[in-house]
């Protein structure tokens, strides 16, 4: 054992040394081997341990996860049943709503349907009025164009317009005020002739209008036309306001103006806006034109002066009627004062009858209730009663 076994630096090892040495190592080697055993040991412990704790969270996690569904599964339960029971509300409101907005169409549809009808019958109506008014327009144009064919004749459209001053003059005037075809002291023969009161010269009247230059005026295609018919329209109704004032304007024996009669009041209005020169030519010569509406004015304002001049005339006879009629206003006041003193003395009358009729009330009260204050009905005086019975 005390053999040397080899030398490390200046110290010899032997072989119980040598022994002993390894033994010892092998006894730590058996410690490092136990303790790592024993490490390991406690690692797969803690490490079973982790997993035993992970195995009861996960079992505690899969139990409330068990919990949730059947919690979940119990709202979807509910909520199918609410919805469910929403499904079928909603179906009966969509049911109720659409019978309800059916019922509306309906009456909607009948009321549309009544009101079509009633359309189509007035459509009817105004289609057969159409209809008359086309007939109407039909006879009105036969009418325009024969009235065309009478103004575009000389002859004709002199008698029209004499026919339309004869209207309107014995429409507006008395009998006696006025003449047609008056003929003059120097021999000369009006269209017609207006008489005012008091003033033996008359106002004439004449209706023969240059028609032909107007219409031609109207009618001009071009500038140059329309120049041309300018000058024959102010020629020819200068040369006719020149004869009317040369027959028709007489010293002494007619008015000192005289009146020209246009037929038409389109033309009398387009003379005033494009003949100016033959409106103050025409009022020179003591000539005034006149149209239809003018003319009726002139001969209400004639109409007027007659009316003055007859009242005038009468006015004794209007005196003596006024004093009728006071007279009879003064006897009629008087039978109104007889009439009020009777109805003062029927008023009276029957305020002494309503009188009776409250005593007679009273005396009836008092005989259904028993009151007689003490009295007895027959111990009362005969006078008492007689007076009684007299109110």
């Amino acid at each position: 054992m005390g053999q040397i076994v080899f030398t490390l630096g200046a110290y010899a090892i032997t072989l119980a040394e040598l022994v002993i040495g390894a033994a010892a190592f092998a006894f730590l080697l058996l410690i490092g081997v136990l303790v790592s055993v024993s490490r390991s040991a406690r690692d797969r412990a803690e490490e079973a341990h982790a997993q035993a704790e992970r195995a009861h969270g996960l079992e505690e996690r899969l139990l409330q996860l068990a919990r949730i569904q059947a919690e979940t599964s119990g709202r979807v339960q509910t909520m199918a049943e609410v919805l469910s029971q929403r499904q079928s509300d909603l179906a009966r409101a969509v049911a109720e709503r659409l019978d309800a907005s059916s019922h509306r169409v309906g009456e909607s549809i009948a009321r549309a349907s009544e009101a079509t009808h009633e359309n189509l019958v007035k459509l009817n109506e105004r289609l057969a009025l159409v209809d008359q008014a086309r007939a109407s327009l039909g006879e009105l144009s036969d009418q325009v164009i024969s009235l065309r064919e009478t103004l575009a004749n000389k002859q004709a459209r002199g008698a029209f317009g004499e026919g339309r001053l004869q209207a309107i003059v014995a429409d507006g005037l008395p009998r006696d005020s006025f003449a047609f075809q008056h003929t003059l002291p120097n021999g000369r023969r009006a269209d017609c002739a207006i008489f005012l009161p008091g003033d033996r010269r008359p106002l004439l009247v004449d209706s023969k209008f240059p028609l032909e230059a107007v219409t031609a005026y109207r009618e001009a295609a071009s500038g140059e036309a329309r120049k041309q018919a300018e000058t024959r329209v102010k020629q020819d109704v200068a040369r006719h306001i020149g004869d009317i004032a040369e027959r028709y304007v007489v010293a002494g024996d007619t008015q000192d103006v005289a009146l020209m009669f246009v037929p038409s009041e389109s033309v009398y209005g387009e003379l005033h806006e494009h003949f100016d020169d033959v409106i103050q030519r025409a009022f020179r010569a003591r000539v005034i034109l006149v149209s239809p509406s003018l003319l009726m004015l002139a001969i209400q304002v004639v109409q007027a002066i007659v009316k003055d001049a007859r009242m005038r005339e009468q006015a004794d006879l209007i005196r003596a009627e006024c004093g009728a009629l006071v007279a009879d206003i003064v006897r009629l006041r008087d039978r109104v004062g007889n009439l009020q003193k009777h109805f003062t003395q029927v008023g009276d009358d029957v305020a002494q009858v309503l009188i009776s009729s409250d005593k007679i009330a009273r005396r009836g009260a008092r005989i259904e209730q028993l009151e007689f204050d003490g009295e007895r009905p027959d111990t009362a005086a005969p006078a008492d009663l007689l007076r009684g019975a007299a109110e």
